[in-house]
């Protein structure tokens, strides 16, 4: 039986969390925390609201959420391996973890106020479904705000970006471990399939058809990066 995405993913990343925050920093020129301070600040949460951060992995955007909002967070990662990180770093009675896969979330419908995704999109195996399943477990007019790759659309800022997931990546990658190389190896092709299948305007289309509305999507760091918001109907 072939190999799917999110087992794929799960194979890839398992190996990493005890060095995955630093250098998803350093190999995104540190953008990554950026990334992940934008898509927090989409979430119009408080103290009072509990928010599940889906794809945690090892726990980055979950301490971003209590940190900047106050809220209680649930996440959830079909990783054991970084679930364990998560919870090594962070021992805070406001942010649980659950080992689930995103398309298969183990809620009740309407349980949460908000929703997190960071690098979950090309990883699931049926994006519609994917995406109805995380509006299935949002209350009416919670927020959800997801996260991934982009790939930059101006000639230059494209060539650029070319040259590092081409070359760069894989080249960095193989000076910090082999699990980071082959990483490295994987990353450009996956983000270039994934925009080929869904790019922007499709995949807010897709979003909407989830069960999304006041969609929207913004492009960061000159396109490197694709973040989605919209409030559950």
């Amino acid at each position: 039986m072939a190999e799917t995405v999110s087992e794929r993913a799960r194979e890839l990343f398992a190996p990493l969390g005890p060095t995955y925050d630093r250098y998803a920093r350093l190999l995104s020129f540190g953008q990554d925390p950026r990334w992940r301070r934008f898509l927090v600040s989409r979430l119009p949460v408080g103290p009072e609201d509990t928010v599940v951060d889906v794809a945690c992995g090892t726990g980055a955007v979950a301490l971003e959420l209590v940190r900047l909002t106050g809220c209680s967070v649930v996440g959830v990662d079909q990783s054991p391996e970084m679930l364990a990180e998560a919870r090594r770093r962070l021992a805070d009675d406001r942010i649980e973890f659950v080992q689930a896969a995103a398309q298969a979330l183990p809620f009740e419908d309407s349980s949460f106020d908000g929703l997190t995704a960071a690098y979950l999109l090309r990883y699931l195996d049926d994006l519609p479904a994917g995406l109805a399943e995380l509006a299935r477990v949002l209350r009416p007019g919670a927020t959800a705000s997801l996260l991934d790759f982009g790939v930059p659309a101006a000639p230059l800022t494209r060539h650029a970006w070319n040259f590092w997931v081409d070359a760069g990546l894989p080249l960095a990658g193989r000076a910090i471990s082999p699990g980071w190389h082959e990483v490295g190896r994987f990353l450009g092709g996956s983000i270039r399939r994934f925009h080929a299948e869904w790019p922007p305007e499709r995949l807010l289309g897709a979003f909407r058809d989830a069960g999304f509305e006041s969609a929207n999507a913004r492009r960061l760091s000159l396109g490197g990066c694709l973040v989605l918001w919209g409030r559950r109907a």
